[in-house]
């Protein structure tokens, strides 16, 4: 199969003819139909992320179809239409099988924290055309025509969603969607804020509205952004570049500040920004995963006298058995966006074109489409 690898950080992806052993028990082989490309990749494909192996297929944002089927796998059969998350649930790592009441994570409900580590982890079933190892990026690989993972990772999906559009749900929807619902649980009628709006942000903006925020207000330093920002429903938009972002949304919310804050940008500036703008018994929600090193500096003073709170969102704290289906139902009842949601659509052979686009900022996603969907 031809895969897009990466052998250095930095370097331009090679598209090439990679071999992949397997199905072996309990593991699925999903032939992609198409694949997102999220800021996590653009982090792990330029070193920010020092330690990364490679070479490596990056690529985790799947959609596509189930086309073989390891023995003792349940729940999912040949020809199911499926997106493929990072997010496994496996129930078998040590603290699950201790009973361990915290950290139990996947028994507890908290599978994007599992610890367990498969076989196809340690065994890496990608190789190149010398037989060298390739890493599976992210536990999916999902720039390659097929890609060998747990069945825990897969969601099924209506067999007439197009795959470009269902791709989107496996990383950057869920986990904007999952940062409003699931870990800051909104309440309808907040004011919110939502800083960067990329892949994670524009989501975290459409979960708002669904949950019927009464005040959206996008924050970014990318104006191109906003277009796309008010029509999927902000009712206000800062340029971070040009306004000053504190005073202007006292101005909005009546000198009280927001009652969520979800940060969806990398940096620092962005989370000490968050904390800024966050009124009495404020939320502050950290929805993007950003490089090594970087630091914010709070004011712990403020969060205790205003009885604020401030919140880690791994993948939206998703569940991918509860939480796919509900947003396939706002899709398909025109709540959710996803076709607005992508820029272009670029063919394998373009992947580093498609790369170098999202990294200038502009594009909620970029979509690498294949030729088997």
């Amino acid at each position: 199969m031809k895969a897009a690898v990466s052998y250095g950080a930095g370097q331009p992806l090679v598209v090439e003819e990679v071999a992949m052993a397997g199905p072996a028990r309990g593991e699925v082989v999903v032939q992609v139909g198409a694949c997102a490309i999220c800021q996590s990749d653009l982090h792990y494909l330029s070193g920010a992320w020092p330690g990364k192996p490679f070479p490596v297929v990056c690529g985790h944002e799947v959609a596509g179809t189930v086309v073989a089927v390891g023995r003792s796998v349940a729940g999912v059969r040949e020809d199911d239409r499926v997106i493929v998350s990072l997010i496994r649930n496996l129930g078998t790592c040590d603290p699950c099988l201790a009973g361990h009441p915290s950290h139990g994570y996947c028994r507890a409900g908290h599978p994007y924290l599992c610890e367990a580590t498969l076989p196809l982890d340690r065994e890496e079933r990608f190789s190149n055309g010398d037989g060298a190892r390739v890493h599976q990026g992210l536990k999916v690989g999902g720039f390659a025509e097929q890609v060998l993972v747990h069945p825990s990772q897969l969601a099924t999906i209506p067999a007439d969603m197009p795959l470009d559009e269902a791709s989107l749900l496996a990383c950057g929807v869920l986990t904007g969607y999952g940062a409003v619902f699931n870990s800051a649980k909104m309440r309808p009628g907040a004011t919110v804020a939502v800083i960067g709006i990329g892949g994670v942000g524009i989501n975290c903006l459409q979960a708002a509205v669904i949950g019927n925020a009464e005040t959206v207000i996008a924050i970014d330093m990318v104006p191109e952004k906003f277009v796309l920002a008010r029509a999927l429903g902000a009712g206000h938009t800062l340029n971070a570049k040009e306004t000053p972002v504190t005073e202007a949304v006292m101005e909005i919310t009546g000198g009280f500040g927001v009652d969520y804050a979800f940060v969806a940008a990398g940096s620092g500036a962005a989370i000490e920004q968050g904390a800024e703008i966050l009124a009495k018994l404020g939320c502050l929600v950290v929805a993007a995963l950003p490089p090594a090193g970087v630091t914010a500096q709070i004011q712990p003073r403020f969060l205790v006298n205003k009885n604020q709170s401030m919140l880690g969102t791994k993948m939206g704290s998703a569940r991918l058995s509860h939480d796919i289906p509900i947003l396939i139902e706002h899709y398909r009842a025109g709540r959710l966006k996803l076709g607005a949601l992508i820029a272009e659509r670029y063919p394998l052979d373009r992947i580093n074109d498609a790369i170098e686009s999202a990294g200038q900022g502009a594009a909620a996603r970029n979509v690498i489409e294949f030729a088997s969907q």
